[in-house]
């Protein structure tokens, strides 16, 4: 109990109890520079989700609309510390807001000189702004017709302040600003960026249009990873062998087709369902995001599972066994041994 109330202390030392049984606190939470009194009280089990809160109505103002988000901090807060500091976040996050949405609107200097600059850009790239001209979306297209969108949050002290820069790239994307910058220069760079990842996205392209993907469904152009279809001969491949295949002046698909010496399916004669099977136990293909990833290794079988289906249904049967994180048992399906290694997370 004192090192909780040293380490209220800490957080609000101007929060103190008011009573021996330490079920009223009053006193004063501060942000940004600003205190705002607070009456805490507590049921006589000092159960948070039981408190009342009692606020100053300059408090009760700012933290209108955050009502709800309090309330669950209060049912899930595993005590008056803890309550306290997430209070405080809420309430810098809520002063901010407050701050944006009353601030002074930009001078008419501000929207002239933005005017200018897309005038200068050209209209044509510009493919959203707001209202008050703080958020806007140019387009740019790479040397292989690809067309990329970035959004830039601008700041009332633009062009002094560098605006945020929200792009979808694979790499992180920082401008070169000076106060005499402009949206020409953000656009140039962004275009050199761009054209930095051509090879990558040339390859990654390749791979959408001759191959199924099976995982992201939808790749974004920050994806790096694609889990692809592959058909294999009866007669197995070997990558020893063939590896020597491998030339660097070839495409990476290309590449793949050697050294695996395969066809990748074409989209447009193969269905998904022909390399996608569902869980044997939830007869679903997606779980909270995870795909069947168990195999069974009877050859007759091959019923796939989601981990975490199958580690339940092992766990569940008499005759199931653990080795450290490796559990023995009999398949769902025809009952022939199989075995599930345990990732470092629980499934």
């Amino acid at each position: 109990m004192a090192a909780a109330e040293a380490a209220l202390l800490r957080q609000c030392p101007l929060l103190l109890p008011q009573n021996l049984e330490k079920t009223i606190y009053e006193g004063f939470i501060s942000a940004q520079g600003r205190d705002f009194h607070v009456r805490i009280l507590l049921p006589e089990d000092l159960q948070l989700k039981n408190a009342r809160i009692l606020c100053s109505w300059q408090l009760k103002t700012i933290l209108d609309g955050y009502h709800q988000i309090l309330n669950q901090r209060l049912q899930y807060s595993p005590d008056l510390v803890s309550f306290m500091m997430e209070l405080k976040m809420i309430l810098e996050v809520a002063l901010k807001n407050k701050q944006e949405l009353y601030a002074p609107p930009p001078p008419p200097h501000y929207y002239l000189c933005l005017v200018e600059e897309i005038e200068t850009l050209g209209w044509d790239k510009l493919v959203y702004v707001d209202t008050s001209f703080s958020t806007i979306k140019l387009k740019a297209k790479d040397t292989s017709g690809r067309e990329h969108l970035i959004t830039l949050k601008l700041k009332t002290k633009y062009p002094t302040e560098s605006p945020d820069c929200y792009v979808d790239l694979p790499l992180p994307f920082s401008v070169s600003w000076t106060p005499q910058s402009s949206l020409t220069d953000i656009h140039s760079q962004f275009l050199a960026a761009l054209e930095s990842l051509k090879a990558f996205w040339d390859v990654m392209d390749e791979i959408d249009q001759k191959t199924w993907i099976l995982e992201p469904e939808k790749p974004t152009r920050s994806a790096t990873m694609r889990r692809i279809a592959i058909v294999v001969k009866p007669l197995g491949i070997k990558l020893s062998k063939n590896i020597h295949m491998w030339d660097p002046e070839n495409s990476l698909l290309q590449n793949l087709k050697n050294v695996l010496e395969i066809e990748f399916p074409v989209r447009a004669i193969l269905e998904k369902s022909d390399f996608t099977m569902d869980c044997g136990i939830c007869y679903a293909y997606r779980l909270d995001g995870a795909i069947p990833d168990q195999v069974c290794d009877n050859s007759q079988c091959g019923q796939p599972f989601h981990q975490t289906c199958l580690y339940e249904w092992l766990r569940g049967l008499m005759t199931s066994r653990q080795s450290f994180n490796i559990i023995f048992g009999e398949c769902p399906y025809c009952s022939k041994p199989i075995t599930l290694k345990m990732s470092g997370r629980k499934p």
